[in-house]
């Protein structure tokens, strides 16, 4: 097992793994660490924790310090031009009648670096933009395209659910989501209902998808037949949460019909064989909201 402190650089960003050597940290403590794009600040999630040598990417580097006083002031300044940063380059952006959409910004911790994070219907040839940003903020400047999902996540917003989006608060890593996960929680496959504020499925259909998958096996299908203790009947809804199903018994001496809930180890019914596939058939409607 390795040791290791968990941070991240920014909120409800993705969790890195360093080695917390002979320090001990808290959590929302801010330290120094080296990355792939030079020093950083980051805030401490998890103190300590051990983790299997195998969920290691590569070789672990060390946190390099406890933020100071002076390191906490020249975080906090870094954050505050952002506003500023983002004014200009909006502004150079039309100047030069360029089609991106200016979403973010961040400036590395040495203030070597500033990168700029947009999105474009298509590639943008923004050299002549770069060289004038470069004397402007007198540093490298990096522009990096990112896709609707990304940018949801940098820009948050309140999901239809009315909480804050999930990806912008609570979820490090985009799950894989699919239009099975919506079929087998009964919901309608209608993209209005089943899509986030970037227009994709929404994330949270992974969240309970292993019950719904297991629950959805066990149960009878809406509109086949079973026997239930007051004879057969058809089924007419499910309710996986309570594991109970509605059924229609028609009486076609009286020529009436009557409604009954009855839990779904009281009836019998054929359990299909035919597994569905993930890469079945989408409507064409919903085709734009998957990945």
């Amino acid at each position: 097992m390795a040791k290791i402190t968990g941070v991240t650089f920014k909120e409800g960003g993705k969790v890195y793994y360093f080695s917390p050597g002979k320090d001990r940290y808290k959590e929302g403590m801010g330290v120094i660490v080296e990355t792939t794009r030079g020093v950083e600040y980051a805030t401490v999630v998890i103190p300590f924790a051990e983790v299997p040598e195998e969920k290691l990417v590569s070789p672990l580097k060390p946190i390099m310090r406890i933020a100071s006083p002076k390191d906490r002031e020249i975080h906090r300044k870094n954050l505050e031009k952002k506003d500023g940063a983002l004014k200009i380059v909006a502004e150079k952006i039309e100047k030069h009648n360029l089609d991106m959409k200016l979403i973010d910004c961040e400036f590395t911790f040495d203030g070597a670096k500033a990168v700029f994070y947009y999105s474009a219907p298509q590639r943008v040839d923004f050299r002549e933009l770069v060289k004038e940003l470069s004397q402007i903020f007198k540093m490298r400047i990096e522009l990096r395209q990112v896709g609707i999902r990304d940018e949801i996540k940098m820009i948050g917003g309140l999901a239809p659910c009315g909480r804050e989006c999930c990806c912008a608060s609570c979820m490090p890593d985009f799950k894989k989501v699919s239009i099975k996960m919506a079929k087998n929680q009964g919901l309608s496959l209608n993209p209005g209902k089943i899509s986030g504020l970037c227009g994709r499925l929404m994330c949270c259909l992974a969240y309970e998808n292993d019950y719904y998958s297991d629950a959805f096996k066990k149960m009878p299908k809406i509109g086949s037949e079973v026997v239930s203790p007051d004879g057969k009947g058809t089924v007419v809804n499910i309710n996986m949460l309570k594991m109970e199903v509605r059924v229609r018994i028609d009486d076609k001496e009286k020529d009436i019909f009557t409604y009954h809930d009855y839990p779904v180890t009281d009836l019998k019914f054929k359990v299909s064989q035919k597994a569905e596939k993930e890469d079945e058939e989408v409507p064409a409607d919903l085709k734009e909201i998957l990945d």
